[in-house]
Parts: C-alpha cells; structure tokens; sequence
C-alpha cells in the first residue's frame, strides 16, 4: 500500500526502571498503590521523563458514516452522524462537556461524512462520502483507505506540534459497530454471535439481523480477510482507518495514547496487527459494555483502568480515565521517599 507504516521506537526502559524504584523508596509501603505505580512508570518511559505530565492532553474524534447502514444495523438513521458533529462543535455533546472539564484539546475531523459539514470548524480529511455496503462489495478501495489512514496520521502530528502529552482518538459514524464488529471477527477469528452487541440501542432481533449481515460479509470477502490493511479495507470505516492512522503516527512520535471503548479498540487492534511495536504506547481507558469488547482487549493483551458500564464512544470513556492518570503521575511526582521525609524503615 502506498500509506506507509511507520516505524515505532520503545519506551525508555532505563526510565522505567528509575521510575519504578522511585515508586518502591516513596512512603507508603511497597505496592500499595496497585496499578498507579506501574502507570506512573509507564507513563515516565513513554515520556522518557522521570516527571511524568498530562497537562496537555488532544482528542480528535473522526467522524464518518457507512454504506453497511442500508441493512438496518442500527437503530438510528445515517442522518446522526452528521448531526452529532454539529453537536461536538457546539460543545454540548458528552465529549465536548469532557473535554472542557479535563482541560483537553477538542478537534472534530470529518473522514468521510455522507455529506460534507464545511465552515463548521470541522477538519476536512475526507476519503469519501461514506464507506460502500460491504455486505456487496469491498467497504473502500484502496486509495480511500490510505487517505482514510493519513487523515489520522495527520491528526496525530497536529497533537505532536500542539506538544501533546497524550492522544485520545474518538469516534461517531452511524453502524460503526458493525464495522467494527466485523473486523474484529476477521482479525480474532471468531464468530460474529461472540462480538456483535446492541450498540446504539438494539433489541435481540437486531443484534441478530447484525450478526446475520456480518456474517454474510464474512463469507464475501472470505480468503481475502488475511493481511490487516486488506481486512480494513473491505470491512472498515473512514473513521476506523482514521484513528487506526493515528495510533500509529502517535506511537511512532512517542505519544502515548489513552485507547477509548470497542471500535477504538479494534483499531488499536489494527494498529498493533500493522506494527506490533506501537503496542507498547497504548493504555486502555475502559471496559465498554458492547460485549465484543473483551475480546478484542484479551486479543491485545489490554487491561482497563476502568469499568463503568459506557458504551457511549466518542473518546468519552478515556477522557473520563484522564484524572486517573493524572492521579499517577502526580503521586509519582509529589510524594516524597522515606530518605526525603526523614522516616526510617524505608
């Protein structure tokens, strides 16, 4: 493909190692604060800062609709996709509310809206208008695909030279579930009954109906489903590719990147299938309550900080894990070690 995989250098492992004995001479007894221990020192490797900050944190939410939608997949019309960014713009949707609280950089990027939303404050990095129904034919063609893969490796470097600390990527496109749904089936290898949910509200039968629709374009593309890139290319979304594009150019910019709920994740998963090195950059916000989602973070090997029950997407889900981070970085910080305190023991 002409889009170019970046390579990804590691973490620094040398100031992980300080950053974990830092954590065992601070005063509290040793492990005591769990997972924020290894957070913190995650985060000072990805830094390559013994003082690890998220002050500066950038969410770009692609948004793109999907042809898939003409087979009844979703219990909302293509129509909300467009809507909603209006909505993001305007600062009323959960993300928008998010992002203000969490003091984030909010950018909307439009990946292929069916129709385009110009002079709104929305990035234009369209692929097209809306995905092809991959029910019948491939979801894009491959010039759509790289371009889709670039829009958020654009966004990614507009966060580098912003000097952010953190990348969250979002998502809103009507039937990106499905979507995402059927990657993951192709890259997991399993059936879609394990991964196919409600999504945006579905009752039995119309999970059932997405099961049968993702099923069928399983049996479509079949041999084909082998190599990641080709895999999102017939059964991807703009947006999934955007945020697929942009995980690997913050990885490959040492940006460490706080993964959202299920779609996000199975970009993620695209990600990491595409360049297993980036893996060692992603944290991953929370457990979503669409079902296929533990198994796309059993695929990844990804633990959340959270569980709250969101299915909501958007990126909502990671920027309500921010101040968890935060939390780590500022114990790492801010407390002082036995020697510092003057307490004996240590």
């Amino acid at each position: 493909m002409s889009w170019i995989v970046p390579d990804v250098a590691p973490p620094r492992s040398e100031t992980f190692r300080r950053a974990l004995q830092r954590q065992a001479e601070l005063t509290k007894p040793a492990g005591s604060l769990g997972r924020l221990e290894d957070l913190a020192a995650r985060l000072a490797a990805m830094q390559g800062s013994g003082r690890p900050s998220l002050e500066r944190v950038w969410i770009s939410v692609f948004a793109a609709d999907h042809g898939v939608a003409e087979e009844g997949v979703s219990a909302y019309p293509p129509s909300v996709t467009r809507e909603m960014c209006r909505v993001f713009v305007a600062g009323g949707a959960a993300i928008s509310v998010l992002a203000r609280q969490i003091g984030a950089v909010l950018e909307v990027v439009d990946a292929g809206i069916a129709e385009p939303l110009a002079g709104l404050g929305v990035v234009d990095a369209r692929a097209g208008s809306g995905t092809a129904n991959f029910t019948r034919a491939a979801a894009m063609s491959e010039a759509q695909r790289d371009r889709a893969l670039a829009a958020g490796a654009e966004a990614a470097s507009r966060a580098r030279r912003y000097g952010a600390q953190l990348f969250i990527g979002g998502e809103m496109g009507i039937a990106n579930t499905t979507s995402a749904a059927a990657l993951a089936c192709a890259l997991v290898g399993v059936g879609p009954e394990r991964l196919a949910g409600p999504g945006t509200g579905l009752d039995g039968a119309g999970v059932r109906r997405k099961c049968e629709v993702i099923g069928t374009a399983l049996r479509l593309h079949g041999e084909a489903l082998r190599d990641p890139a080709e895999i999102l290319r017939r059964l991807g979304g703009f947006e999934i590719a955007a945020l697929t594009g942009a995980y690997l150019t913050a990885a490959a910019a040492s940006i460490p990147v706080l993964v959202d709920g299920f779609i996000a994740t199975v970009a993620a998963l695209l990600a990491v299938r595409m360049q297993p090195a980036c893996a060692d950059w992603f944290l991953y916000a929370h457990r979503s309550a669409e079902p296929g989602h533990r198994l796309v973070l059993e695929a990844l090997g990804g633990e959340p900080l959270i569980d709250l029950g969101m299915r909501l997407g958007e990126g909502s889900g990671a920027a309500v894990a921010v101040p968890l981070l935060r939390a780590a970085c500022a114990l790492h910080n801010e407390m002082v070690t036995f020697t510092e305190a003057g307490v004996s023991g240590g």
